[in-house]
């Protein structure tokens, strides 16, 4: 069976690169202001007219961590302003996590060019896990993804680009590697950020604002809590603020980095105590529901992806890096970046998770909600728009 059978057989999709897709929503919005030359390597144009998005004097982006479009769609009642608008669905990149999303939206480029493979990466200057998201153990941000940064390189343009965020993310690697450029404003709450973006929006010109608070509560509390709901609320009524203060000529853009899928009672394995998985592996990287398998010399990737495979059954596909990359999952390769991915990738189906409690924090086994994987939970996230009269 081909990986791409693999992947169909257990109901797992792909993302649609240079169609409707994260990597779309920033060059769509540089040309909707005008500034489609600050985008190398595709068309930012087509972009635009194939997301929908107007053309503006200011468009605002939000990015909503987290919120899957299958998630808003169950709980649309309550979140009567995001149902109420002119809507649609893009898919995240493979994997569907915030450092990979991150960097395909600020780039336009899969983690096949950005080396932003996953949410633990295997260093390869140390040979040790790096974080990509607290960037421990990763080395400077601009050497480890090399691809140019829109925003920077809208900025360079002459286009007045503010991002806004918790204060500490200004000097973070991940804002470098990803979003890099312009000018950055902290502030902690969404109702803050939101009064940011209204004075910012009355100059010509593209701001990015980022809120956490929906990912978070579901990695807690599960997306099917009350907790998750109340986070929704919570943005749901401050973007609804947003969408009527917007300046005449102004475009508001919401989408989000990727789903969610809640594994409570849902099976679940630990490489540390299970002898068929650990065999020929010398580390685990990525999460529990897209790991990258680094292998000891000599092992044959085509062993490990046959034994896997054996003991995972219908609740994953692995396939060895090859496999990803013919299977288009991570874009085109780039030699450069080549040894962040594992020599096998697995991306698991239905609710199944696969943890390494050997290196894995105590705290991370524990989360109730999880993503990574190319479930539609996790790979469909909404294109919201709203075009100020």
């Amino acid at each position: 069976m081909t990986f791409d059978a693999r992947l169909a057989a257990v109901g797992l999709e792909k993302p649609d690169y240079g169609g409707r897709e994260l990597g779309a929503v920033l060059p769509a919005a540089l040309a909707a202001v005008g500034a489609s030359h600050a985008v190398t390597g595709r068309s930012a144009d087509a972009d635009r007219i194939r997301l929908g998005v107007p053309r503006g004097r200011h468009v605002i982006v939000v990015i909503l961590d987290g919120l899957g479009h299958q998630q808003l769609d169950e709980r649309r009642g309550h979140a009567p302003f995001l149902r109420s608008m002119v809507s649609g669905r893009i898919t995240a990149g493979f994997p569907t996590t915030t450092a990979t999303s991150l960097g395909l939206f600020g780039t336009g480029e899969p983690s096949g060019r950005t080396g932003m493979a996953g949410y633990s990466v295997r260093n390869p200057r140390t040979g040790e896990l790096a974080n990509l998201v607290s960037w421990d153990g990763a080395y400077r941000a601009e050497e480890w993804q090399p691809r140019p940064s829109l925003l920077e390189e809208a900025a360079r343009e002459g286009l007045t680009v503010t991002t806004l965020g918790k204060a500490r993310f200004a000097g973070s690697g991940l804002t470098h590697a990803a979003l890099r450029g312009g000018a950055f404003i902290g502030a902690e709450r969404l109702d803050d950020r939101i009064d940011v973006a209204i004075g910012v929006a009355r100059r010509p010109g593209i701001s990015y604002l980022y809120w956490g608070e929906i990912d978070a509560a579901g990695h807690r509390y599960g997306w099917g809590s009350s907790e998750w709901v109340a986070a929704l609320e919570d943005a749901d009524r401050e973007l609804q603020r947003l969408a009527r203060s917007l300046p005449p000529d102004a475009v508001l853009l919401i989408t989000a980095d990727h789903g969610m899928v809640d594994i409570t009672g849902a099976p679940r394995w630990d490489v540390a105590h299970e002898p068929g998985l650990k065999e020929g592996v010398a580390l685990v990287a990525g999460e529990p529901r897209a790991l990258h398998l680094h292998l000891e010399p000599g092992v044959s990737p085509d062993a490990v992806v046959a034994r896997w495979q054996d003991i995972l059954g219908v609740h994953a596909a692995v396939g060895t890096r090859d496999d990803i990359v013919e299977a288009r999952l991570i874009g085109q390769l780039d030699p450069a970046v080549a040894d962040r991915f594992g020599d096998v990738v697995v991306a698991m189906a239905g609710r199944a998770t696969v943890v390494d409690s050997a290196t894995q924090p105590a705290k991370s086994l524990l989360l109730i909600g999880v993503h990574g994987s190319l479930t539609p939970e996790e790979l469909y996230v909404p294109l919201l728009t709203v075009a100020a009269r």
